[in-house]
């Protein structure tokens, strides 16, 4: 019997054992993979179809996005009410979500009820065909909200960073205005969803507490559908960055607040400095307690936050600082977060400093292992990238060993405020 009387021993994080547990592999019919984790507590299931869809595959802004949207707004054998009534009914919550390279449809539902949702999932890849009626509710809502966000400098912000560091005409420069949805035609949300979802590619990922023929299942609902059955089409394009490095936008001339976004180009996961940066990233600005937060927040008091991080795209990458600050102190707030460049460029961090973003590193990834849908999506996250466990293991070892003096050469390296841009939106 446990002593009580006795406190456990306290142990750092950076000292537990982690282990990524492995996922099961099989494949339906058509060459579907599906990965899955059994992992769960309780009888239920999350499900992720994931194509390749998202805006690096089309020829018109917009219509990757609204596709995936559009995916529950009718079929030829149920309209919108019915589709989402029948989800609703079984207690089931089905979401899509579309990004840069994938466009994925999520389910999250009760084991016993799959029998019952998994063809309306199927229905919903074959037989959706976009009402007229249904697209221009969505283009009015749409045009109604971009018009609201508009007027905010934190979205101004966020749409002209990203284009002045990859170009307009690349998909992670890319961003959308009202002529977009007013030139928005149902064909060619058609077009796209016969080309990469119903004859697309497909990988399916499975999180819970999967039933005994969950195979059997899947492999009836979707083993039989024309999917994966091409390549996925070969896109390049060229990241073309900004001429000019600094930009200040006047948005609204009353407003009393500004957006700050300073970001520089950098490589994508692949690229063996990407774990050891993620580092100097923490101690610079990932976590409450980095420099960045530190200094802007806790002292000058010039925001209530203010973060770096590096964005999450398949191809290419970039390293962002962002925050809101008042007007009247952003130049001071820029000011800072060069100085923080420079201090991590000339001083080496101390080992106190260091052993805390060890510690707070390893810790949040314990958390992000915390359940079974974590699991799974980060094993999604490394199979979209190409990546194996193995990257999973060097990164945790590359948390533990890196040195001061590394970081201070990746310091050198990286944080060269001359390859950052820099961006004021009041």
């Amino acid at each position: 019997m446990t002593n009580r009387t006795n406190a456990p021993e306290i142990i750092d994080a950076v000292d537990m054992k982690l282990l990524l547990k492995p996922y099961e592999h099989f494949t339906l019919d058509n060459g579907i993979p599906v990965y899955s984790i059994d992992a769960g507590a309780q009888d239920v299931l999350m499900l992720e179809w994931v194509f390749y869809a998202g805006n690096w595959y089309e020829e018109k802004n917009i219509v990757a996005a609204t596709t995936n949207f559009m995916l529950k707004n009718g079929t030829t054998q149920k309209k919108a009410f019915a589709i989402n009534e029948h989800f609703e009914f079984h207690g089931a919550y089905l979401n899509r979500s579309c990004y840069n390279e994938t466009a994925i449809i999520t389910l999250h539902c009760l084991n016993k009820h799959l029998v019952e949702l998994l063809p309306v999932v199927a229905e919903l890849m074959t037989e959706s065909i976009f009402p007229e009626e249904e697209l221009a509710i969505y283009k009015q809502n749409q045009k109604q909200r971009l018009e609201v966000n508009l007027k905010k400098c934190d979205f101004i912000a966020n749409r002209l960073i990203d284009e002045y560091v990859y170009g307009f005409h690349h998909p992670y420069g890319r961003y959308t205005s009202t002529l977009d949805y007013d030139q928005l035609e149902r064909d060619e949300l058609v077009s796209f969803y016969k080309k990469f979802y119903t004859e697309g590619k497909c990988l399916v990922f499975v999180a819970g507490k999967p039933p005994a023929d969950l195979a059997k299942q899947l492999n009836h609902a979707f083993g039989h559908l024309p999917l994966n059955k091409k390549a996925v089409p070969e896109i390049q394009y060229n990241v073309e960055p900004a001429g000019i490095k600094k930009y200040n936008i006047i948005n609204d001339t009353a407003g009393v607040q500004g957006a700050i976004r300073i970001a520089r180009p950098i490589f994508n996961r692949h690229h063996p400095d990407f774990p050891k940066v993620q580092v100097l990233n923490n101690i610079f600005g990932g976590f409450f307690g980095s420099r960045l937060m530190s200094n802007i927040r806790e002292d000058k008091g010039y925001t209530y936050g203010i973060h770096s991080y590096m964005q999450n795209h398949i191809h290419a990458s970039a390293w962002m600082v962002s925050t809101e600050a008042g007007r009247d102190v952003c130049e001071a707030t820029i000011e800072e977060v060069y100085k923080e460049m420079a201090i991590l460029c000339n001083e080496p961090v101390d080992s106190e400093e260091l052993d805390l973003v060890r510690n707070y590193m390893i810790g949040s990834l314990l958390g992000d292992l915390d359940g079974p849908f974590q699991v799974i999506a980060r094993w999604k996250s490394y199979i979209l990238n190409n990546l194996t466990e193995t990257y999973f293991y060097n990164s945790i070892q590359t948390v533990r060993s890196i040195t001061a003096e590394e970081l201070q050469s990746l310091a050198k390296t990286y944080l060269n405020p001359e390859a950052f841009y820099e961006l004021v939106v009041v």
